[in-house]
């Protein structure tokens, strides 16, 4: 059974920094690429970064660019995804997916397995 655990969400001043992971477990985690999505309110969820099964290749939607980083650590079965410079309209939850895209790019809409989400909110 593939699960995937979000943690490291929570209330940050806008200019703050969080730093979400995703622990997953279930299959092989080196064998998948991993995305972070999000769905702020009122909004569909969208893509906000995504890294290869090995981690040489890393996406990013425009918004987030020079922002945020995602990692992984495929001892740990971890991914992460840094975010600095936070700001207001960053506010969603966070969501991490698994999959193995045709192709992994930012109009990855995600893969098979999902986690439960984790709230970002970031104040003025």
């Amino acid at each position: 059974q593939v699960q995937l655990v979000e943690s490291g969400g929570g209330l940050v001043q806008a200019g703050g920094s969080l730093r979400l992971s995703c622990v997953a477990s279930g299959r092989t985690f080196s064998s998948y690429a991993m995305g972070w999505f999000r769905q702020g309110p009122g909004k569909e969820r969208e893509f906000v970064a995504a890294i290869t099964w090995s981690g040489g290749s890393t996406y990013y939607t425009d918004s987030v660019k020079g922002r945020f980083t995602i990692s992984r650590d495929n001892a740990k079965n971890t991914v992460y995804l840094q975010m600095n410079s936070l700001k207001p309209e960053d506010t969603a939850v966070y969501y991490c997916s698994q999959g193995r895209p045709l192709v992994l790019g930012r109009s990855w809409k995600g893969g098979d397995a999902w986690g439960q989400g984790t709230q970002v909110t970031v104040s003025s």
